[in-house]
């Protein structure tokens, strides 16, 4: 796919699959809500960003090594199979704002139906019970290292 290609397709699934190292060394494999946010100039993007529990094993993993391999894919026949695979370092950010600031993010885009702008603001009790689980999680930002991406609906039906 092409730069502009990934970001059309990025912006418009919804969840991605992390893969870190977990403590015996097996990949762990969970799946996360998203949002795609500008990345800084001269660095490939959109940039993905995720929360989670603070304590969960995907952020020990991360606090052991930053490395992880998120993925994004759609289509069920095989012509039609597409997505982005991204190595990532990344980032684990403990701020309050920070947090809070993503899981409203999160939230703005998952209230709105696919296809659809984000939610331009949450209902007062939704935002929250963003603001509470907040206390408890982390943001990661997923910084691309390399990319590698498909879309089996350019073969044009030649495999």
């Amino acid at each position: 796919m092409s730069e502009g290609e990934v970001g059309g397709f990025l912006a418009e699934e919804r969840t991605l699959t992390c893969a870190t190292a977990g403590p015996r060394g097996w990949p762990h494999l969970m799946p996360l809500w998203y949002v795609l946010r500008d990345s800084p100039a001269g660095e490939p993007g959109p940039r993905l960003w995720s929360w989670t529990y603070g304590v969960t094993q995907k952020v020990r993993n991360l606090e052991r090594d930053p490395r992880a391999t998120v993925q994004v894919e759609a289509g069920e026949q095989y012509q039609e199979l597409r997505g982005v695979m991204l190595e990532c370092e990344v980032r684990v950010h403990r701020d309050a704002d920070v947090v809070k600031a993503l899981g409203h993010e999160i939230f703005a885009r998952y209230a709105s139906p696919r296809g659809q702008p984000p939610a331009e603001n949450l209902p007062p009790e939704v935002g929250e019970m963003v603001d509470k689980q907040a206390l408890k999680r982390v943001a990661l930002e997923f910084v691309e290292v390399r990319r590698a991406s498909w879309d089996h609906r350019k073969l044009g039906g030649v495999y």
